[in-house]
Formats: C-alpha cells, sequence, structure tokens
C-alpha cells in the first residue's frame, strides 16, 4: 500500500523493539501481516485494519485495548457491581480501568465466591467470546485441597469421564501435588467450564474440596501474584491467548 505507516514504526510505536531493532525482525523473516511474511523494510500497513505477528505472536496495535489478570480473593464475586453491595471483581479493578473502559470489561472465567484465583478481564470481545467458549478447548489449572489420601487410580478415572447431573465431565490432566497428615493437594486440568465443575468432579470421585485456587488460564499463570491485585498481560501472554483461539 502507498499510504499507511512503515511497519518497523508500527512494531516500534507498539513497544516490540526500537526501530533498528524492529528493521532487523522484519528483515530476518520474524513479522507477517494479514498473514503473509513481510521481509521489505518500505512496507506500509494500517495499524487500524492490519493483524500483524511477531514469531507468531499476534501484535495488539489498539491502545484502547484493556487485558488485566486478577487474582481473586474468596468472598469476592464475580461480577462488575453487585446490586446488593457484595463485594466484587469490579472493586478491585477500579483503579485500572474508568468509565466506558470498564463498562465494557468482559471477565473470562468466572468463579464461585468461594473459590480463589485467577480471573482475566478485557475488552476486546471476541478474544473473551472465544477464550470462554469450549470449542477451542482452552485449558484452565487448578489447585484445590481435599480431605484424606488420593489413592493412585482417582486420576485415571477423573480422565476417563464421570457422570454427572447434567452429564459427563473429565479433566485433561491430574496429579496429586502434595499429602500432609489429613489432606491432599492436587492439581487439575480441565477445558470445559460448567458451573463449579472442579469442586463436583471431586466430590463425585469422593473427593470434596476445602480449597480451590485457579492457578491458570491458557499461557497465563498466576504465579507470585498476591490475592486482590491486578496486573496488566504481558505482550507474550496476549498473543499466546490469540493463538490459542485462532485469532
Amino acid at each position: 500500500m502507498t499510504d499507511g505507516v512503515r511497519l518497523q514504526k508500527v512494531l516500534s510505536q507498539a513497544g516490540i523493539a526500537s526501530r533498528r531493532v524492529a528493521e532487523k525482525m522484519i528483515t530476518d523473516g520474524r513479522v507477517e501481516v494479514d498473514g503473509q511474511l513481510v521481509t521489505e523494510l518500505g512496507t506500509r500497513v494500517d495499524p487500524d485494519v492490519s493483524v500483524i505477528r511477531v514469531d507468531g505472536a499476534r501484535i495488539v496495535l489498539d491502545d484502547s485495548m484493556v487485558y488485566l489478570a486478577l487474582n481473586k480473593p474468596r468472598g469476592v464475586h464475580s461480577t462488575m457491581s453487585d446490586d446488593r453491595g457484595r463485594p466484587c471483581i469490579g472493586d478491585l479493578v477500579e483503579h485500572r480501568v474508568r468509565g466506558k473502559q470498564k463498562e465494557k470489561l468482559f471477565h473470562v472465567g468466572r468463579l464461585d465466591a468461594d473459590t480463589e484465583g485467577l480471573i482475566l478481564l478485557t475488552n476486546d470481545g471476541e478474544l473473551a467470546h472465544r477464550l470462554m467458549h469450549p470449542s477451542y478447548e482452552v485449558p484452565k489449572t487448578y489447585v484445590a485441597t481435599v480431605a484424606g489420601s488420593v489413592p493412585r487410580g482417582v486420576g485415571k478415572k477423573l480422565r476417563a469421564g464421570i457422570e454427572l447431573d447434567d452429564g459427563p465431565a473429565s479433566v485433561d490432566d491430574f496429579a496429586v501435588v502434595d499429602t500432609v497428615p489429613g489432606k491432599t493437594l492436587v492439581r487439575v486440568t480441565l477445558h470445559e467450564g460448567r458451573k463449579r465443575i472442579v469442586r463436583r468432579l471431586l466430590a463425585a470421585a469422593g473427593f470434596p474440596v476445602q480449597v480451590l485456587v485457579r492457578t491458570e488460564i491458557g499461557a497465563v499463570s498466576l504465579g507470585q501474584q498476591r490475592p486482590g491485585s491486578v496486573r496488566p498481560l504481558g505482550r507474550n501472554e496476549i498473543g499466546e491467548l490469540y493463538r490459542a483461539v485462532g485469532l
């Protein structure tokens, strides 16, 4: 295109690299525009419509887009506001977003009030929709504390599937993390999002959950993020989320 903005300038303004480094990334064949590999430095693009990827990861060019990771504490409801005055995730992101941005935030991965852990918040409606849709099979990982010791064979049973009152359900992965007298810490990964699915599955297997924390959604991990805190997602995290849902 004869108009538009030079690709290396777009990459620099997006915070990918300095313009000189961005030029080398282009000539090294690391940059795609609308699905086509671009190696010419004179290439111009339209930042408003072009889909640009670096090393396969999509780059967000719209600075009005919000991508946040929240560590929801226990007792907080997964809503942006609550007409009964109960604490909700909207209270925790108040200092991060204002006005229309807050009104348009979607929360990815609801958690019941008793469950802690990772919730993603974004005003990118298409990304949020795909992350929540079961057909894209984005994995979510939980760490649960259950009573007693968990014998061998429970993981195999959960992977094979258990019949619940609303149909069969299964996990993608299951592992015992630690065992202490009277309690066991287990890690569960699955990609479906039916209400209270982890609690229901473990209870059906004979191990009611005492404490439940979601630690990962796709490539985004809670890490050392403290309860109640909010952080912006990194460029690579956003790119991996896009990749996971085919955007």
